[in-house]
C-alpha cells in the first residue's frame, strides 16, 4: 500500500502534462472548497474572511483538520466581522506563459479595508497559490519596523492605550498535535557579494518563534503528513517592509508573515498587491516534498524547447566591458560562436548610445536616462547600419541575438512606459526577444509595481514572445521566487581576472539551489580557462586544471552560459562542439524532469551530481567525479531502494551498467579519471 501511495503522489507531482482537467471550486452554504485530484482545501466561508477547516493530501489519502477557527488572513486587531463577502470562479485559459488554471476570487471588507484573495490551482499540482490585494484604509500599523515606545503619542483617552501595531499574517494553519518538524530555507542573491546562497534550519515547533526564508516545510511526526509554505517574494534580506521574519511557528500553528507593504502603501481606490503565498501537501519522505514544490514551480512559467532552452554566449566575462563591442567584433564573434555550437549570442552593455556606470570608454550613469532620448538606440559609430547585420548574420548561422538592458531606476521606475516601448521597439524592428535585465533596484512598493508593469506591458505587446534574463548579482531584486513568470535568472558574475571563478564553486551554487529552485531556470556560466592562469599559481582548483568539456558539463543541469569572448579561445577549445551538439539533443528532455541534487556537496574533492526525474520509471543521472582518489564509489540518488536500474551513457565517459539500488538510493558508479563526468539515461526495470 505504501508503494502504491508513493506512485500516486509522484503521478501528481512529477508532471501536469498528463493531468486531466480536475480543478474545482465551489461555495456551498457556509463552506468553500478548492481542489483537484491531488489537494483539497476546505474553508468556512465567514462572509469571505476565510477560515481553513481542513487540508487534504488526496494522493496519500490524508486529511488534516484545523483545531482553532481563526481567519487565515490577519491585518488588524479590529474584531469587526467581515462584510460584503463575494466569490466568483473563473477558468483561465492557457497562454505561452502559463498553463490553464482555475481562479477563485474572494472579496470582502473589514471596516474601511477591502480585501481580495485570488486562489490559483493547476491540474495535477498538489498546491494552491494565493495572491492578495488590499484597498481602502486600515486602522493598524504593520510592516517595516519594530515599534519603539518613545515614538508613541501622549495618553489622553482609553483608546490611546491600545497599541495599533500588529504582525500581519498572509496565511496560517492551526493544526492539532505536538510533534511537528519544520525546515525553513532562507536564500541570498546579490551574488557579487554572496557565494553561499541558501541555509536550512531544522526545528521542532515549540513555543512561538519566528523564522526567515522563502520556504517552510512542515511534517507531522505522528502521521507522516506534510505541507509546505512558499512565500513568493524577494530574499528575506531585501524584502520590502520587512520585520525580520517570514514564518511563525507555535506548536501546531504555522503562519506566513511579511506582506511586503506597510499600511501607508494601501490606496483608497487602487488595489495594492502584497507578496503571494503557496500552500502545498505531500506524504512521507523528502522526495515527495520536493516534487510537490517543483510541480507548482513548473506551472509558473511554461517551458518550451524553442523559447526557453539556450546555450548562450555573452562576451562580458573577459572583462573588455564595452571597449570592443561593435559591428565587426560581433560578426566575428558570431562566426566563432557557431564553431562552438552556441545557440544565442547576447550583446552586453555597450551596444547603445548611452553610457552606463560600467562603461570603460566614458563613465556614464543610470540616472535620468531619458534626458537623452537616443540613449537606447544602437550606437551609430559602433553600429552604423544598426543591429540588422548582426541579426541577419545570426540567423544565417542559427544563432539568436539577445541584448543587455537597464531600466531607468530613478523615481521608482517612473519612466517604465518609455522603457517598455524601447524593448517593444527592438523586438518589432529586429526580432530581438531576449533581454538581460540589469541594474535593478526595488526600494519601494511603487518601484515593484512599476517594474511589474514594465514586464507585463512588454509581454502583452509582443504576444508573450519576449523573455528576460533577470540579473541576481546585486542590489534589491526579485531573488529566486518572484518574477519567475518572466524568464530565467542570470545567477552570478565570476571572472578569472579577479581569481573568483572556480568551477566547483559555480557547481556548488547550482547544486544547492537545485533542491528548491528549478535548475532549468538558472543561467550558469563557464569561462575561458586559458586566461589568467598565472593569477591562480599552483591553486589545485584553478580553472586551467580542468578540461574545457568538464567546465561546460558543470553548467548542463542549468542553462549554460559561455561567459567569454570566443575570439580569445585557443583552437583546441573548439573541440567542445561535439559535446555541445550532443547535449542540445537531450537538453530539453533533461530539463522537463524534476532536477534534484545527488551525491555529496561539491567541494572540489567530491562525487556529486544531479538527477532529473522525468517519469516514475525513467530520467537522467548527471554524475561528476571531482579531484579525489576514489575511482568508484556509492552515490546517493532519489532512486527507490531495491529497484533494478539500467543506465545508458549519453555524454561523458560512463559505461553501460545495470545495478540494484541500495539504501538511501545509493548506486555504485565509477570513473577512471579525476575531474570527469558522465550523463546517463536511466530506466527502472
Amino acid at each position: 500500500m505504501k508503494k502504491l501511495l508513493i506512485v500516486l503522489a509522484l503521478a501528481c507531482t512529477l508532471s501536469s502534462l498528463y493531468a486531466q482537467k480536475t480543478c474545482y471550486s465551489e461555495l456551498k452554504g457556509d463552506t468553500l472548497v478548492i481542489g483537484n485530484e491531488c489537494i483539497e482545501r476546505k474553508f468556512i466561508w465567514n462572509d469571505g474572511n476565510l477560515v481553513t477547516y481542513s487540508l487534504s493530501d488526496k494522493a496519500n489519502r490524508k486529511t488534516t483538520f484545523t483545531v482553532k477557527q481563526a481567519p487565515d488572513f490577519f491585518i488588524s486587531k479590529d474584531t469587526r466581522e467581515a462584510s460584503k463577502g463575494a466569490c466568483r470562479v473563473e477558468k483561465v485559459a492557457a497562454t505561452d506563459i502559463h498553463p490553464a488554471y482555475l481562479k477563485t476570487i474572494v472579496t470582502f471588507s473589514l471596516g474601511t479595508l477591502d480585501i481580495q484573495r485570488i486562489y490559483r490551482i493547476y491540474d495535477g499540482c498538489p498546491a494552491i497559490a494565493c495572491d492578495t490585494y488590499l484597498k481602502g484604509s486600515v486602522n493598524s500599523v504593520f510592516g517595516g519596523r519594530e515599534e519603539n515606545a518613545a515614538d508613541r503619542k501622549n495618553i489622553e483617552f482609553v483608546e490611546d492605550m491600545k497599541s495599533k501595531s500588529v504582525t500581519a499574517i498572509l496565511d496560517q494553519l492551526y493544526l492539532k498535535g505536538q510533534h511537528w518538524h519544520a525546515k525553513a530555507v532562507e536564500f541570498w542573491d546579490v551574488t557579487d557579494w554572496n557565494n553561499n546562497l541558501l541555509a536550512e534550519r531544522d526545528v521542532i515547533a515549540y513555543r512561538k518563534n519566528s523564522y526567515r526564508g522563502n520556504l517552510l516545510f512542515v511534517r507531522n511526526g505522528e502521521e507522516g503528513t506534510g505541507f509546505f509554505f512558499l512565500k513568493e517574494s524577494p530574499c528575506s534580506s531585501v524584502q520590502l517592509a520587512y520585520k525580520g521574519a517570514d514564518f511563525i511557528a507555535e506548536f501546531g500553528k504555522f503562519m506566513i508573515t511579511g506582506l511586503g507593504i506597510t499600511e501607508k502603501n494601501i490606496q483608497e481606490d487602487t488595489w495594492t498587491r502584497t507578496y503571494s503565498c503557496v500552500t502545498g501537501v505531500y506524504g512521507d519522505g523528502e522526495l515527495q516534498a520536493l516534487t510537490a514544490l517543483r510541480s507548482y514551480q513548473k506551472n509558473i512559467r511554461r517551458h518550451f524547447r524553442n523559447r526557453d532552452e539556450m546555450v548562450m554566449m555573452n562576451t562580458w566575462g573577459d572583462r573588455s566591458q564595452d571597449t570592443k563591442v561593435n559591428e565587426a567584433f560581433c560578426l566575428q564573434e558570431l562566426e566563432r560562436a557557431a564553431k562552438l555550437g552556441i545557440t544565442h549570442f547576447q550583446i552586453d552593455d555597450g551596444w547603445q548610445v548611452g553610457k552606463s556606470p560600467n562603461s570603460a570608454v566614458a563613465k556614464g550613469s543610470f540616472k535620468n536616462i531619458w534626458d537623452n532620448k537616443d540613449y537606447w538606440k544602437p550606437d551609430p559609430v559602433k553600429y552604423p547600419r544598426g543591429l540588422a547585420p548582426i541579426v541577419k548574420k545570426g540567423k544565417k548561422l542559427g544563432i539568436e541575438i539577445g541584448l543587455w538592458f537597464n531600466p531607468s531606476v530613478q523615481n521608482d521606475f517612473v519612466d517604465w512606459e518609455k522603457d517598455a516601448e524601447t524593448l517593444i521597439g527592438l523586438y518589432r524592428e529586429y526580432g530581438i526577444r531576449i533581454f538581460k535585465i540589469d541594474g535593478l533596484t526595488i526600494p519601494t512598493k511603487k518601484a515593484e509595481i512599476n517594474l511589474r508593469n514594465l514586464f507585463d506591458k512588454v509581454l502583452a505587446e509582443t504576444d508573450n514572445k519576449v523573455m528576460f534574463n533577470l540579473d541576481a548579482t546585486a542590489s534589491r531584486r526579485g531573488g529566486y521566487h518572484m518574477f519567475n513568470e518572466y524568464g530565467n535568472i542570470f545567477l552570478e558574475n565570476r571572472y578569472t581576472d579577479w581569481q573568483n571563478y572556480y568551477p566547483y564553486w559555480t557547481l556548488r551554487n547550482l547544486w544547492m539551489l537545485s533542491k528548491y529552485v528549478p535548475a532549468e531556470k538558472l543561467q550558469i556560466e563557464f569561462l575561458n580557462k586559458w586566461r589568467n592562469t598565472e593569477k591562480y599559481g599552483d591553486d589545485p582548483f584553478a580553472p586551467h586544471r580542468y578540461s574545457f568539456e568538464y567546465l561546460f558539463a558543470t553548467t548542463m543541469a542549468g542553462q549554460p552560459l559561455a561567459w567569454f569572448e570566443a575570439s580569445n579561445l585557443p583552437e583546441e577549445a573548439f573541440g567542445i562542439r561535439d559535446l555541445m551538439e550532443k547535449y542540445k539533443k537531450v537538453q530539453y528532455d533533461f530539463h522537463q524532469g524534476t532536477i534534484l541534487p545527488i551525491g555529496e556537496e561539491p567541494s572540489g574533492r567530491s562525487w556529486t551530481g544531479f538527477q532529473s526525474l522525468c517519469h516514475s520509471k525513467n530520467g537522467y543521472l548527471l554524475i561528476y567525479r571531482e579531484d579525489n582518489a576514489r575511482e568508484e564509489t556509492w552515490v546517493e540518488t532519489w532512486l527507490p531502494e531495491g529497484a533494478e536500474v539500467m543506465c545508458t551513457p549519453i555524454l561523458g565517459n560512463g559505461k553501460l551498467m545495470v545495478t540494484t539500488v541500495g539504501r538511501k538510493g545509493t548506486i555504485k558508479v565509477s570513473l577512471p579519471e579525476k575531474n570527469d563526468f558522465m550523463l546517463y539515461r536511466y530506466e527502472i526495470r
